[in-house]
């Protein structure tokens, strides 16, 4: 039949099925992936799960992450490998005090990284490491040495520049990293059941805990 004969579509034609996308953007993917991991952790997740999720195809979910230890790589080089990096640039150039930097730092990774769904991953990775050695290795490669590189180049500098007395370097990354760890782990265990146990606040935590630290720390202390 020629196109000049063919027949115009009757009022009562049915509508046509609205058409599934053929691809789906990574991000969408990535925003999927992480927000199950966090609700029900690596283990119990299906990648298939994901692609539901996504509104995709499982195929369409393999063809960007073959496999579920991919996709969740690419979580975590999407939501905290990225930020770090950022982190570490802004410490390279930055100009002011240092105990300026430290603040700044410490309070971007509270309110970014140390809560909600990149704080979920982090405590996925305390909880299921043991099980998934691999994942450790790699969550240990791109989220622990990088962001204690961060911390230490900080704490160096401060160290180098005369403001901050000449303390033992890890130990004290250790002493700034354990209060965010804590608060991670209420969060996303007892907290996300409804039964908080602390009457506190993350940003006010930091405070206290930075009060303490840059007072100990400072050759010169803040006054006050």
């Amino acid at each position: 039949m020629s196109p000049s004969s063919t027949p115009a579509p009757s009022d009562d034609t049915p509508p046509r099925p609205r058409q599934r996308r053929k691809e789906a953007r990574p991000q969408e993917l990535l925003e999927a992936a992480l927000a199950l991991f966090v609700e029900r952790g690596f283990a119990a997740t299906r990648s298939e799960e994901v692609a539901l999720r996504a509104g995709v195809s499982k195929g369409t979910l393999y063809r960007y992450y073959p496999s579920k230890q991919e996709l969740f790589k690419a979580v975590v080089r999407e939501n905290l490998t990225a930020h770090i990096a950022e982190t570490a640039a802004f410490v390279a150039n930055f100009e002011g005090p240092s105990d300026l930097l430290l603040r700044q730092v410490m309070e971007a990774w509270c309110l970014e990284l140390g809560r909600g769904g990149m704080g979920g991953i982090v405590k996925i990775m305390l909880s299921e490491a043991r099980n998934f050695p691999e994942l450790a290795s790699f969550y240990r490669d791109e989220v622990i040495v990088p962001t204690d590189a961060v911390l230490g180049a900080l704490l160096q500098r401060g160290i180098s520049q005369g403001e901050f007395r000449p303390v033992p370097v890890p130990e004290m990354i250790t002493v700034l990293i354990g209060p965010m760890l804590h608060l991670i782990l209420h969060e996303h265990s007892l907290g996300s059941c409804g039964l908080p146990c602390m009457e506190v606040q993350a940003a006010d935590v930091l405070a206290v805990q930075l009060d303490l630290i840059l007072r100990g720390l400072m050759l010169q202390p803040p006054p006050g």
